[in-house]
C-alpha cells in the first residue's frame, strides 16, 4: 500500500487537517513506550538539533490479530509429536492470520496522510508501515519528540534520534504498538581479541581455532559438506555498520579451507555493502558460517536500513515479513540489555520472531558476552538478561573454551558466555522439565534475588567461542573471541543437517527448541565444568551461574557432536 497526497475522491485537504488537529489536540494522548529508557549509550555524543526540514524514515508497527492462534500453530509445526510437525506456514498464510484489521489500516493511514507523510510502504503482512516525514512534521505527529543528531561507535556512525518520550493520540491506542526510529541506537560489537595464552612448548599443538579445529572437535569429515544440488541456504545478519570483503573470504578459505569443499563467495547480499574497511565481526560471521556450513549457498543481510533515522535490526525484521523465499537458517550476533528496551517493543519483536518460527525458519542468536550481566535496581544488584537471546522463539547459542587452549580437548565454560533468565518472558513449556531440574539440583545457584527463576532460561546450546582466527582487511587476526563466533558455527552445522533432511524429502528443522528439549541433549557434548561472570560484589563475587550435567543457563544442552546430532535430527 502507498500513502500519498490526497487525490480525486479522497476529500478536501482541509478535512484531513481538521482530523489531524483533532488527533493531536488536548490531553487525549498516550505513550506506547513509557518505559523506554533514553540514556545515551557509552561513546555516543550529541551534535545538536536536527534541521526541521531534514527527512526522517519512521516505521509504524500496526496492531496485529490472532496472535494466540499463531502461537498455537508454532507449537504444532515445531513439536515432533504433533501431526502438523514440519507443515510450515507460508508468508501468505502468516499474513492472512496476523494482518491488522481494516479499521486499524484505515485509521493509521488517515492519520499519517493528514500529517503529510510521504512515500509510505508496507510489507506483505501489512503490519508495518514505513513513511518519510520532515523533522518538523514528525515532531508535530509524535508529541514530545525532539530530534537530534548523534555520532558514536567504533565506525563513528551517525544517527538521528529523540532523547524524549513520544506520545500518540489516544484514538490510536488500539492500532499502533510502537514507532521505530526514535529511541534505539545502533548496537556496538562486544567481540574481544584476547591475549594469546602462554604455555611452554607448542609441538603438536594448535595455535588457535580454525575451521579444521572446529571440524576435528565436532567430528566432521571431509564429506560433511553441502551437496550443491538442493535449494538449501543459510544467512547471517549484520547490524554494526560493518562489512565483509569478498577478498578476505577468499583469503580465509585459501588459508584454512583446503581440506573440505567450500564456496568462496557469498551467493547474495541483501542491503548495501560499504566500501570502507572490513569489520572483524562481519568477517567472522561470514567466514565461520561458510566453513561450518561448508558448500551451502549463503546470504548476508548487510546493515539493512542505512538511513540515519532507521534501526537496522528493525529493518531486518521488516525484510523477513516481505520475502516469501528465505534461507532456512539465520544466525544473528545482536543483542541489547532486556531492561533497556520498552516492553511494547520487546513483545512486538518477539511476535516477529514467532512469525519466523511459524514459517519454519531456524533463528540462532548469540547469548551475549557479559556472562549473567549485572545492573543495580533500587540499590541492589541483579543479573541482566539480554534480548533477543531471551526470546522463547529463538535458539540461543552460548560459548565454550578448550580445557587446554592449545589442544583439541573437552570444552569448559567460556566465562563471557551470556546466559540467565528473562525478566519479561515466562518459562516456555518446552523447557519446563529441564529448567526445573537445574534449579532443584544445581549446587552453585546464586541468591534468588539476583534472577527471575520463572523466566525464559537461556542459552539452549553452545559452541566454541574463544581464540578464533579471522581474516579481515587481508590480515589474519588471531584470538578473536565471543558468542558472535559460536553462533555461526552452530548455524552452519544445522544447515548441513537441513541438507540431509531435504535430500531425504523431509522438511527443514524449523524452530528447533521444542525438539531440542524433548531430546534432552542427545547428539551434544555436555559441558559440565566452569561458571560465567556476573556482578563484582561481596555476595556473588563476580560469579554467575555454573554448568552442570544436563541443561544449564551457561552452555544450554552443550556443544555439537555432529554425527550423533545428525542421526538424532534425521528422525522424521
Amino acid at each position: 500500500m502507498t500513502v500519498g497526497e490526497p487525490k480525486g475522491r479522497m476529500g478536501p485537504r482541509s478535512c484531513l487537517l481538521g482530523l489531524f488537529a483533532l488527533f493531536v489536540a488536548g490531553k487525549c494522548s498516550y505513550s506506547p513506550e513509557p518505559d523506554q529508557q533514553r540514556r545515551l549509550p557509552p561513546g555516543w555524543v550529541s551534535l545538536g538539533r536536527a534541521d526541521p526540514e531534514e527527512e526522517l524514515s519512521l516505521t509504524f508497527a500496526l496492531r496485529q490479530q490472532n496472535l494466540k492462534r499463531l502461537s498455537e500453530l508454532v507449537q504444532a509445526v515445531s513439536d515432533p509429536g504433533s501431526p502438523r510437525y514440519g507443515k510450515y506456514l507460508t508468508l501468505e498464510d502468516v499474513a492472512e492470520l496476523v494482518r491488522p484489521s481494516p479499521l486499524t489500516l484505515h485509521t493509521v493511514q488517515k492519520w499519517l496522510l493528514a500529517a503529510g507523510a510521504r512515500n509510505c510502504h508496507s510489507v506483505t503482512t501489512q503490519d508495518f508501515l514505513t513513511c518519510w516525514l520532515s523533522v518538523r512534521q514528525a515532531e508535530l505527529l509524535l508529541s514530545g519528540a525532539e530530534f537530534y543528531h548523534y555520532m558514536g561507535g567504533p565506525a563513528e556512525t551517525h544517527a538521528v534520534r529523540s532523547p524524549h518520550p513520544y506520545r500518540l493520540p489516544k484514538a490510536l491506542a488500539p492500532h499502533v504498538d510502537f514507532v521505530g526510529g526514535l529511541h534505539r541506537f545502533p548496537p556496538t560489537s562486544t567481540l574481544r581479541q584476547r591475549p594469546e595464552p602462554q604455555v611452554p612448548g607448542t609441538v603438536g599443538l594448535h595455535l588457535g581455532v580454525t575451521p579444521s579445529v572446529i571440524r576435528k572437535r565436532y567430528n566432521l569429515t571431509a564429506q560433511d559438506v553441502g551437496s550443491g544440488t538442493t535449494n538449501n541456504s543459510q544467512a547471517c545478519a549484520q547490524f554494526l555498520e560493518q562489512y565483509f570483503h569478498d577478498s578476505d573470504l577468499a583469503e580465509f578459505m585459501r588459508l584454512f579451507g583446503g581440506d573440505f569443499a567450500h564456496q568462496a563467495s557469498v551467493a547474495r547480499v541483501v542491503g548495501q555493502q560499504g566500501r570502507g574497511r572490513a569489520g572483524i565481526e562481519a568477517s567472522l560471521d561470514v567466514e565461520y558460517l561458510m566453513s561450518a556450513g561448508a558448500n551451502i549457498s549463503t546470504w548476508v543481510y548487510s546493515s539493512p536500513g542505512r538511513h540515519e533515522s532507521q534501526e537496522p535490526f528493525l529493518q531486518w525484521l521488516l525484510l523477513l515479513s516481505n520475502e516469501s523465499a528465505l534461507p532456512y537458517v539465520h544466525t544473528v550476533s545482536y543483542g541489547d540489555d532486556e531492561d533497556s528496551l520498552s516492553s511494547t517493543y520487546v513483545q512486538r519483536v518477539n511476535t516477529e520472531l514467532m512469525k519466523a518460527a511459524a514459517r519454519g525458519l531456524t533463528l540462532l542468536f548469540a547469548s551475549g558476552d557479559s556472562g549473567a550481566g549485572c545492573w543495580s535496581v533500587s540499590g541492589r544488584h541483579q543479573f541482566r538478561p539480554s534480548f533477543p537471546a531471551s526470546s522463547p522463539y529463538v535458539t540461543t547459542v552460548g560459548g565454550t573454551s578448550f580445557e587446554n587452549p592449545f589442544r583439541v580437548t573437552n570444552e569448559v565454560v567460556d566465562y563471557i558466555s551470556g546466559g540467565g533468565f528473562s525478566n519479561v518472558f515466562p518459562r516456555p513449556s518446552y523447557q519446563e522439565e529441564a529448567v526445573t531440574r537445574y534449579l532443584s539440583s544445581s549446587p552453585h545457584l546464586p541468591p534468588s534475588s539476583y534472577f527471575n527463576a520463572s523466566g525464559r532460561a537461556y542459552p539452549d546450546v553452545a559452541a566454541l567461542s574463544d581464540g578464533y582466527w579471522v581474516v579481515s582487511n587481508h590480515v589474519p587476526i588471531p584470538w578473536v573471541s565471543g558468542t558472535s563466533a559460536s553462533t555461526p558455527v552452530f548455524g552452519g552445522l544445522l544447515s548441513l543437517i537441513n541438507e540431509h533432511r531435504i535430500l531425504r524429502g523431509l522438511p527443514p528443522l524449523g524452530f528447533l527448541n521444542p525438539r531440542l528439549y524433548q531430546q534432552r541433549g542427545e547428539g551434544l557434548f555436555d559441558v559440565t565444568r566452569g561458571c560465567h561472570e556476573s556482578c563484582l560484589d561481596e555476595e556473588v563475587e563476580g560469579q554467575g551461574f555454573c554448568s552442570c550435567p544436563g541443561w544449564d543457563p551457561v552452555t544450554g544442552w552443550g556443544t555439537p557432536n555432529f554425527p550423533a546430532l545428525l542421526k538424532t535430527l534425521m528422525n522424521p
